[in-house]
């Protein structure tokens, strides 16, 4: 399933060439994703205020038979959003045939590829452009794994421009840190499934407080991507149990290069004074009594 395109991932890459009933639509299955699509063809024209006629169009540009087979692979969409590792340990592909090395650079450099090539470059742009707002305070957030990537776009971050805090997996912090989000800042979360709890309500709540949301999620999409302004998604096909985050390190990557070009000139005097400050924290660390000038 990694490999195939998500329900959610067409409706984004065709989304604008819908029409406007189409897209009311489109809205209303990303506003209770996968549920919203698991209802009859008339309950879901009825949410989305259109005719049943409207939603079997939207599916059939979508590249479905038919409501079922749309209905179908939003049921596989389901399973695969709750696999767990010992679900996925006896799915592994190609693990009897293949030994991990080869195995592992096809899954994931296949997995950068196909997630580049799936992104919006709409949705990445506006990412670049929130970022590189030094009028917006960021706030970052992973779950349990995911919070390196947080942890690693926000060192890049704090080099390049002020008003940088990434939140710690857990701790007070995360909670107390909430009070200072305010309209027009900018929080950033990184979900993937088995999708945390308290990521999602995080980042809710700082969009309830105003604040821009940038979603970096799988092709099944976190619970928070219904609510966000930005969704940036990534593969987490992997050659173990366990999803990699490769692609989405990939992604990060691809970010901060991105914020690079836009930034231009702008932050090198920012840059110099940390590698200034850097250096003297370096040269302060060494054990004992700093030596004589001019003694060796």
């Amino acid at each position: 399933m990694d490999n195939e395109v998500t329900v959610a991932e067409r409706l984004r890459l065709r989304l604008g060439g819908l029409t406007h009933a189409e897209r009311k639509v489109a809205r209303a299955l990303m506003a209770d994703y996968p549920v919203a699509g698991l209802d009859p063809v008339a309950k879901l024209a009825a949410a989305a205020g259109v005719s049943a006629p409207t939603v079997i169009r939207l599916v059939a540009k979508l590249g479905f038979d038919g409501y079922a087979d749309f209905q179908q692979s939003l049921k596989t969409e389901v399973s695969a959003r709750l696999s767990s590792p010992l679900e996925m340990h006896a799915e592994r592909p190609g693990a009897a045939r293949e030994s991990a090395l080869p195995r592992s650079e096809r899954l994931l450099c296949d997995g950068i590829r196909a997630s580049f090539a799936r992104l919006p470059p709409g949705e990445f742009d506006q990412a670049v452009r929130l970022l590189a707002d030094p009028r917006r305070s960021v706030t970052l957030v992973g779950g349990r794994f995911s919070t390196m990537l947080a942890e690693y776009l926000a060192a890049h971050l704090k080099i390049l421009r002020p008003r940088v805090q990434a939140l710690s997996p857990a701790g007070p912090d995360r909670v107390s840190a909430m009070l200072d989000v305010r309209r027009r800042d900018v929080f950033v979360a990184f979900d993937y499934r088995r999708y945390q709890h308290d990521t999602v309500r995080l980042a809710l709540t700082a969009k309830d407080q105003g604040a821009t949301l940038i979603a970096f999620t799988d092709p099944y999409l976190s619970p928070l991507a219904a609510r966000a302004d930005v969704i940036l998604t990534s593969s987490v096909a992997s050659p173990s149990p366990f999803d990699a985050l490769t692609p989405a390190m990939a992604l990060v990557e691809a970010l901060v290069t991105a914020l690079v070009d836009r930034l231009g000139d702008a932050p090198r005097a920012r840059m110099a004074r940390y590698d200034a400050l850097n250096g003297a924290a370096v040269d302060g660390t060494r054990d004992g009594p700093s030596e004589p000038e001019g003694s060796r």
